[in-house]
């Protein structure tokens, strides 16, 4: 079987979607900063029966990031789906007036060379395999800009740009990529946000394979502030 492999695994939507996907019989391959939030999920996942391992790595590490990539398809499989979808540092939401371009590496760092390196470290096995899958995860910001959220909504406006450009340009490859917009907060209690509604909704994306951008939940009017 081949390999799910999700970047920035936590216990919210990372944990969801690596049920999702894992309960469609995919290996998992949990990529995060700490080791033990990675043992943490896999002993979970495992009461599921759900076969996952943990690869740490840092997206502002491009190095790593490849390196984590390649071991978990040397370890469990070719990476036939991708979720990029790490939460961003909080340093990355100065209001616009108060942000530098200094303040703007890290967060073009995160959201674009980050997604790059993943996508150029899997890309060759989706090639091998005939098939793929980019799943790229992000908050309302990405296609509204937000002056009080400034490092993220440029970062984002970025990685949705190259995001788009993938969809197109792999589309003959039988390589789909797609991008979720998540307008408000995730969380249990929500019909159309929680992590199970967006892990069940990245599965349907991957299965579906229909458009690029896609909503899990109408955007607020404009003078709503919501990210």
């Amino acid at each position: 079987m081949t390999t799910f492999a999700l970047i920035g695994a936590g216990p919210g939507l990372g944990l969801a979607a690596a049920r999702r996907f894992g309960a469609a019989g995919h290996d998992v391959a949990l990529l995060s900063r700490s080791a033990q939030h990675q043992d943490n999920l896999v002993a979970e996942l495992a009461r599921e029966n759900i076969h996952a391992r943990g690869f740490t790595a840092d997206v502002l590490d491009p190095a790593s990031l490849t390196a984590a990539l390649r071991q978990a398809a040397d370890t469990l499989g070719p990476v036939e789906i991708l979720q990029f979808s790490p939460v961003p540092r909080a340093d990355f939401m100065k209001p616009v007036l108060d942000t530098t371009a200094a303040d703007l590496d890290d967060p073009l760092s995160f959201s674009v060379k980050g997604p790059l390196t993943c996508v150029n470290a899997v890309l060759p096995g989706m090639r091998e395999l005939g098939r793929g899958t980019l799943l790229f995860v992000n908050g309302g910001s990405a296609v509204r800009p937000k002056a009080s959220v400034a490092g993220t909504s440029i970062a984002f406006a970025a990685e949705s740009a190259y995001a788009a450009m993938l969809h197109t340009a792999l589309a003959p490859e039988s390589i789909y990529a797609a991008q979720l917009i998540v307008p408000g907060a995730i969380s249990p209690d929500s019909a159309t946000s929680s992590p199970q509604a967006l892990a069940e909704l990245l599965y349907v994306l991957h299965t579906d394979r229909k458009g690029f951008r896609h909503y899990a939940e109408p955007m607020p009017d404009a003078q709503d502030n919501t990210s």
